[in-house]
């Protein structure tokens, strides 16, 4: 219980728990607690559960909505030391090593049949694995994305651009046309000041964040957080910056700020999830310009290695009767099987985690409609499945995300040399590690 209770405290944040689940009668009850509160999405997830509890009447689904990802995962842990944890959780990807630390999950693969587990054939490699840690899968992916290039598509045209650029040399040389062409640009290029685009291009480069293979073959107890292929991104932003192309708010992870300058036609280009493709192209021919999207550009001179999936997928608490953790988990296969995924993804834009949707999107003639959406698939099933793809297991990723962004601040910002200040964040980010590894316990 020591555990749960510094899980919990770290997460910062206490919700009020909701009252005891009693099943009546024969009927089998199910609690999902997830984090999307808005119309849209909580609205699909509603309709989702209606349409299996139609098809299984003895199973009752009851949704639970937490305020925000952190919240839903701390609900989880304080409901699991009162007895009353919710069967399915929804957890984002940098909170994988906390959920594994907190005792209270157990893998999917540990409940599902053989016949439900050669389901997983199908969904997406570099999704799945993401979620699968020592051979056992965890979690089940639900909403996935990573970021891409947006560009304006009409300045491109007036600057003389025919095409997307794809490595940092090419950013470069599109900004001094798009610069020189007298659009009335704040900057080039933006995207909020996030630690994720971080960790996408060290993914890129086959680079890892951290030791013992991104935590996966051991613990994590370092951070590369001053490394050659960190250098290397830090110094392509710096430049960026210093010619006065790279624009972002001021303020630290601000996504909708950041989508702003690119819809208000402050920027010519930018990086941001896949999930907000739909919207803003929406807010684009609402401005009246087209968008033009590309892959993520990556560093001069690497092979493209592929992107780390962003997003959250669904954990299992145990010390659940068996017939609960089986229609749990009979439940987060419906959730993400073919048809529901094609579903989520024209709903909302984020990736549906199934090879099989994807053949289902290219019959229907989805992309036919809309190529753009094409360019993150092909991103996505083009990645490359190593550990540097699959991302980092760190008990702090959230602390050391802070620490790379306020890193990045300081250079951006504040004048500060890119090697003093990744110096200084991996001495950060070490002593943060070593304090959590000591305080749960390192296997």
């Amino acid at each position: 219980m020591k555990k749960l209770v510094f899980l919990a405290i770290a997460l910062v944040t206490v919700i009020a728990l909701a009252a005891p689940v009693t099943a009546q009668d024969d009927t089998v009850k199910i609690v999902f607690s997830h984090a999307f509160g808005d119309e849209t999405r909580q609205g699909w997830v509603q309709d989702v559960a209606d349409a299996y509890m139609a098809e299984h009447p003895n199973v009752e689904i009851e949704l639970r909505v937490a305020s925000s990802y952190r919240d839903n995962l701390n609900s989880a842990l304080l409901g699991a030391e009162q007895g009353d944890a919710p069967h399915v959780v929804q957890i984002f990807e940098v909170g994988t090593q906390l959920a594994l630390d907190s005792g209270i999950f157990i893998p999917v693969s540990s409940v599902a049949s053989e016949d439900q587990l050669a389901t997983l054939d199908d969904v997406i490699q570099p999704v799945l694995n993401y979620y699968t840690v020592a051979e056992d899968v965890w979690s089940l992916p639900w909403n996935s994305s990573s970021p891409i290039l947006y560009y304006n598509a009409d300045m491109f045209e007036k600057a003389g651009i025919d095409s997307a650029p794809a490595t940092y040399g090419e950013v470069m040389d599109a900004c001094d046309k798009l610069m020189a062409a007298d659009l009335g640009l704040q900057g080039c290029i933006g995207w909020n000041m996030h630690s994720w685009f971080v960790e996408q291009w060290m993914s890129e480069q086959n680079a890892l964040l951290a030791n013992n293979d991104n935590g996966r073959t051991a613990r994590a107890t370092e951070v590369y957080l001053d490394s050659e292929p960190m250098k290397n991104i830090f110094n392509w932003w710096k430049e960026l910056a210093d010619k006065g192309y790279y624009i972002y708010t001021g303020q630290l992870e601000d996504w909708n700020g950041s989508d702003a300058i690119f819809t208000g036609q402050q920027a010519a280009m930018h990086i941001t999830s896949t999930a907000d493709l739909r919207n803003i192209i929406a807010a684009a021919d609402e401005a009246g310009f087209q968008v033009g999207v590309g892959m993520l550009p990556i560093p001069d001179g690497v092979d493209r290695n592929g992107v780390v999936i962003g997003g959250a997928s669904i954990w299992l608490t145990g010390d659940h009767p068996q017939e609960e953790l089986d229609a749990a988990v009979d439940f987060m296969l419906f959730l993400g099987n073919t048809d529901n995924m094609v579903s989520w993804h024209k709903t909302t834009g984020y990736y549906p985690i199934r090879y099989s949707s994807i053949d289902k999107l290219e019959e229907e003639g989805w992309f036919d409609q809309d190529p753009r959406f094409r360019v993150a698939f092909d991103q996505l099933t083009e990645t490359k499945s190593n550990y540097a793809s699959a991302g980092a297991l760190l008990g702090t990723f959230l602390e050391t995300r802070t620490i790379i962004e306020q890193a990045a601040q300081s250079v951006i910002d504040g004048g500060e040399d890119v090697d003093t200040a990744l110096a200084n964040a991996k001495a950060q980010a070490d002593q943060a590690l070593a304090d959590y590894n000591d305080m749960v316990g390192t296997d």
